[in-house]
């Protein structure tokens, strides 16, 4: 389906539309989880305003439509079509950028390079999409996948910010308990 009209004024009552045809409240746990997951991906489409090394941009907008997937799958609850290779994909793909990084002995904080600093943002939007997710799981049905592409998620995003501020020769800031 092809969005020709933009402004339906459907939404006018607080309502908006499934996939399905049914309508429900903005407010309901199963747009809370959409709009988490579609804010997650603006966040990576700001990360990709950004300059990044050429592996990392192909891996964001693989994940980007990764996510417009796992938005259908939430918005038609009814078929379940969130494949399991997503997640391998996930676990794929941090195991290699993992894999160059110096070992990790303190936790770090956010931050570092712009690119770096938004990629943590977006982790922790991912986290809070993780959230949104299970709070739906608890009265209704979500793709078999979701929960566990959206914990790799997140920990890609860290393991791809610690990439990118290294590529940018930015250091990582180690917590310092009590300062």
């Amino acid at each position: 389906m092809r969005l020709t009209k933009i402004t339906t004024r459907t939404g006018d009552d607080g309502s908006t539309g499934l996939a399905d045809g049914a309508r429900l409240g903005k407010d309901d746990a199963r747009i809370a989880a959409l709009g988490s997951v579609d804010e997650l991906n603006s966040n990576l489409g700001v990360m990709l305003a950004e300059e990044l090394p050429s592996g990392i941009r192909a891996a964001l907008l693989k994940i980007q439509n990764d996510l417009f997937d796992l938005g259908g799958a939430l918005a038609l609850p009814t078929q379940d079509r969130f494949a399991e290779i997503k997640v391998a994909w996930l676990d794929e793909q941090i195991a290699r950028y993992n894999a160059d990084l110096p070992p990790l002995r303190e936790f770090i904080l956010p931050g570092g390079s712009r690119a770096g600093a938004l990629c943590h943002v977006a982790r922790t939007v991912a986290r809070r999409a993780e959230r949104d997710v299970v709070r739906l799981s608890h009265g209704e049905t979500v793709p078999q996948h979701a929960l566990p592409y959206l914990n790799r998620l997140s920990d890609m995003l860290f393991v791809l910010a610690r990439c990118i501020n290294r590529t940018q020769g930015v250091p990582e800031a180690l917590w310092n308990p009590g300062k």
